[in-house]
């Protein structure tokens, strides 16, 4: 299963960028059909895992997946799952 993965903590401050970096790595999993995308917000306060969330929630964003998962033995760690027909 091809899967991508994304870490956060290096532009955990800079909300444009984080922005940048989920649109670009939802768009790329679409683009190569890829079914698992792996979010790594990092553990800390639990900010930048709520905007994370916030920014899945938005309708645009989605359409394009089929549902989110948080990890159960990784608070920091969030699925996101595709389906293609």
């Amino acid at each position: 299963m091809a899967k991508i993965k994304v870490d956060l903590h290096d532009i955990y401050n800079k909300s444009k960028d984080i922005d940048r970096e989920l649109n670009r790595v939802i768009d790329e999993a679409v683009a190569k059909r890829i079914t698992l995308v792996e979010i790594i917000p990092g553990k800390g306060s639990g900010q930048l895992k709520k905007k994370v969330l916030r920014f899945l929630q938005q309708p645009h964003i989605k359409s394009k997946y089929h549902r989110v998962e948080k990890d159960s033995k990784n608070f920091g760690r969030i699925f996101v799952h595709f389906r293609f027909k």
